[in-house]
Formats: structure tokens, sequence, C-alpha cells
């Protein structure tokens, strides 16, 4: 079944040149977006993908309590948490870059929600009180339950799953300062989201993310190394640490839980910016790929984030960073010749690799955010002969946005549940499988393949969910083996959240 996504080396051999207007005027227009009614809808998405116990509150009303035994065969609870995508095993690292960015949407963004601020708040704590139980125990994290192969071998829904429901850590000698390090990111940023909330948790969150961030420094190594079998190829460290590299493992681990770092700096100013500073840009590697931005890579983000203090004012020796965000946003304009960034014909920022939509909503988040940090700062990005003012920035997001939401070559929208068309054949066992209520039987692993193979649109609406989205050539197989195209996840919609949030405001 289908393989997780995740950026590619592979280079295309021709960079499409886009010209500005192509790309913030692209038709088919539509007149105006209901960003509100598309934030509502994001959020509601991350009720779909629960794992666990549902509430009483839970309004996606299809689906119904699974995976109530997670961790037993190990001795701990793990019930709880997110499925990433359309299968059912919960990954920690995506889960753990999904919590990051939904956080990071509320810090920068939640004063823009209005009442769907409470439902942000808890799509972030369903997954850090899943998060705290998988550190729960000093020297461990739990980052993986299921086995991927085994579920990718069935077609079945949540709830009726008979799959190995297999327990994966790493400990003291099994390192994964990658996953720990995200792990760390995710608990130190919705501390900052719980210090308004409920100030208690907000402290247990801050110092479980320190815990772990000295866990993910001191037993340093790739948990793709640890963990070879379980997590290659779906959610394989390809852009950290490789075994032929055993000398650069220090430098690498670095860049790794650096944004991990950057949150806890946040939280706790005093003890962790002179930490930040000691470990520069050099040895950060912020300067690599300075245009990704993913569940794999933090470049682009570490290097916005730190920026933010440049740009106040009040950390100039960090000037590092904020010229490689500079350089990320140039590498990002319409028109300009970069061997990583595309754009399609109708107006997409492209990158090679599949669930295109993950870099189109995290890098257009990361656009929307330098842009409010250069407006508060009267600032403006250099590129050459072109000037990226923080307007500019905010058009090129919008445009991704409004893309995302309809216009776009084909008039399609790519979130399910948002206007009058949108994909009906989303690559998801819950929403193409008939319900619980509607079915009460068990669907057997291999009695699902049915519904897989079936070209009826899938008798769930998974309201909000965002596809992996078209192709270069902006067409779209409406298809479920077109795992690709046709898969939500939880990472491409955590950015979407923040950015539906503050066009809601700032139409």
């Amino acid at each position: 079944m289908a393989r997780k996504s995740f950026s590619s080396p592979v280079i295309f051999p021709a960079v499409l040149a886009v010209s500005f207007a192509s790309l913030l005027f692209a038709n088919p227009i539509i007149a105006s977006h209901d960003y509100r009614d598309a934030l509502r809808k994001s959020i509601l998405f991350f009720e779909g993908q629960r794992s666990g116990r549902l509430p009483p509150d839970q309004r996606v009303k299809w689906r119904r309590d699974s995976a109530l035994r997670d961790g037993s065969t190990a001795g701990v609870d793990l019930t709880g948490g997110y499925y990433d995508a359309g299968d059912n095993v919960k990954f920690g690292f995506p889960m753990a870059f999904t919590t990051t960015l939904l956080a990071w949407s509320i810090i920068d963004f939640g004063r823009n929600m209005g009442p769907e601020l409470k439902n942000a708040v808890k799509a972030v704590k369903w997954s850090t009180d899943y998060l705290l139980k998988a550190t729960s125990k000093p020297g461990v994290v739990y980052v993986q339950v299921g086995d991927a192969f085994s579920d990718h071998s069935c077609w079945e829904r949540p709830e009726d799953m008979d799959t190995l429901r297999t327990v994966y850590k790493i400990d003291n000698a099994h390192p994964g300062s990658d996953v720990a390090g995200e792990t760390a990111a995710a608990l130190a940023a919705a501390s900052i989201v719980f210090r308004s909330h409920d100030t208690a948790y907000s402290r247990l969150l801050l110092n479980r993310a320190v815990r772990v961030f000295n866990f993910a420094d001191k037993h340093r190594g790739a948990y793709s190394s640890s963990l070879h079998a379980a997590v290659c190829p779906f959610y394989c460290d390809v852009n950290g640490y490789q075994v032929r590299l055993n000398l650069l493992f220090t430098v690498n681990m670095n860049r790794r839980i650096a944004l991990g770092s950057c949150l806890v700096a946040q939280s706790l100013k005093e003890a962790w910016i002179p930490r930040i500073h000691s470990e520069n840009e050099v040895v950060l590697r912020a300067g690599d790929t300075i245009n990704e931005f993913g569940w794999d890579n933090k470049h682009a983000g570490i290097n916005v984030l730190i920026s933010k203090e440049v740009l106040m004012g009040k950390a100039e020796y960090f000037e590092s960073f904020k010229q490689n965000a500079d350089g990320f946003i140039c590498s990002l304009l319409p028109g300009v010749s970069h061997p990583q960034v595309q754009y399609s014909p109708g107006g997409l920022i492209f990158k090679p690799g599949g669930s295109n939509m993950q870099h189109v909503t995290s890098l257009s988040f990361l656009l929307l955010v330098y842009s409010n940090y250069l407006s508060h700062a009267n600032k403006v990005v250099p590129c050459g002969e072109t000037t990226a003012s923080p307007a500019l920035l905010k058009q090129l997001a919008k445009r991704q946005v409004n893309y995302i939401l309809g216009d776009n070559p084909l008039g399609l929208s790519y979130m399910v549940g948002y206007g009058s068309r949108f994909p009906r054949r989303i690559h998801h066992r819950g929403s193409s499988l008939p319900s619980v209520a509607a079915h009460p039987a068990r669907i057997g692993c291999k009695a699902g393949s049915r519904y897989f193979l079936s070209p009826n649109p899938n008798p769930n609406l998974l309201v909000g969910a965002v596809v992996g989205g078209p192709n270069i050539s902006d067409a779209f197989p409406d298809s479920r083996p077109y795992f690709q195209e046709s898969e939500p996840t939880t990472y491409i919609n955590a950015p979407l959240v923040g950015l539906l949030a503050f066009f809601s405001v700032h139409p």
C-alpha cells in the first residue's frame, strides 16, 4: 500500500519560469474565498485523524474509538494521538512536526482565529497528551505504534484493525536525536500555547521539552539508523544522518534539534539563548538547503524563527540566520531560476517528491510569518534587482492558499468539503470504507480491497482534509491508488491553519 511521502533529492531537469503576474493572477479566479469556513474545516480534519477513545464532543461522527490497547505489548499506555495520513500507524516524527506547526500557528495567528481558537488548542492537546505518554520514561521516547508493513498490506478501518501494533522506541543505546528533537520542539511550542490556557499544563510541557531535548543532545544519533527496518522508507530521515558519515553525527544532530532548541528558548530564554548562540549557524548547518521545511528538514524554519530576534534588534550575532532567511525568500520568488523550487503553469509551488502540498503549505506559512516579522521591523528583502516587500510575501502566500481552495486550472478545491468541487476518492481508509454505523460488522484486512479499488466516491467525507495535490502540470487524478496526489496528511493541514486564520481577518 501507500508509502509515506518525503522530500526527494531528485531534481527535475527543467525549471519552469513563472512570472509574478501569472503567479498572482492565474485563472480561473474565484471572486472571494470564505477563509473562515476553510479554517473551521482545516481544524475539524484533525478530529477525523484521532486515535484512541473519542471524547463526548467529537464532531466527526462517522469515526469511533480505535487502538485502545496501543502500548500494552510494551507495558505502557500509548493510546491517543493522531494517525498521520490515510493509514492506521502512529508515526511520532510527523506527529511531532504537526504539533509544532499547529502550536506555531496559534502562537502567531491565534488572535485571528476567533471561535476556532478553542478547537485549534484542542487539536494541539490531543497530540501533546500523547507525546507526554510517549516521553513519560526518562531516557526513552516511544516513536511509533504499529508495524507499517503489516498495516500497508491491509485496507481496513482503524476501528477494525487487527494488524500488528508493535511499539518502537529510542533510548540511550538506540538514539534518535532527530525524532527526539522534533518531539522537544512540539512540547516547547505547545507550552507557549498553554501559557494563557492552562499554566500547570504549560509548565509540564516545558519541563518535559527540556528533558527530551537534553536526551536528544546527550545521546546523539539518527533514528533511521536505530530503527531502520521499521521507519524506512515511510518516515526515514533522508535529510539527516547517513550511516557512512558517522563523523558528522554531532554536526547533523545540532541542526536536527535546532528548532527544538529555538522553541525551548522562546519558553526559557535566559537558559537557552546562550546555548543557541554557541551552536552557531555553521554548526547548525542552517545554511544548507535553505528552502526546505517539513517533518524531515528544519532549515528554513530555523532561519525564519531566529531571524525574528535579529529583526527586533535583540540578537545581532544571529545575522547569518537572517541572511539565510532572506535567501530562502529570494529562492521562492517566481521567475527566479532555482533548482529546488519550481512553479506549475497554474502557479503552484512544486518541489520534487511526493505529497507536494506539504511543501506548499509549510513554505507559504513561512512566507507569511516572515512577512509579519519584516512588517514589524519595517524591513524588506533585497533579491538582486528585485525587492521583496512584506506585502509581496503575503500576496505569494495568499496565492498558494487560493490555489488550494480552487483558484487553479481545474477549478478544483483540494480541501475536502470546501466548495462544490473537491476530491471524492481520497486515499484514506476510514473515509473510503463504510462507517461502523453504516456497516457494524467487521471488515477484514483483505475484504477492504474492493472499496480501495472501487471507482465510487468515498462514503465518509473527511471534511477539511487537504490532499497531496496535483503534479507539476496541474493535473490531478481523483483516485485512491495515486496516493502521492490523493492522500491527506496532518502535516499538510497544520501550517494551513495559521495561513487561513490570518487571511480570514486580512482577506
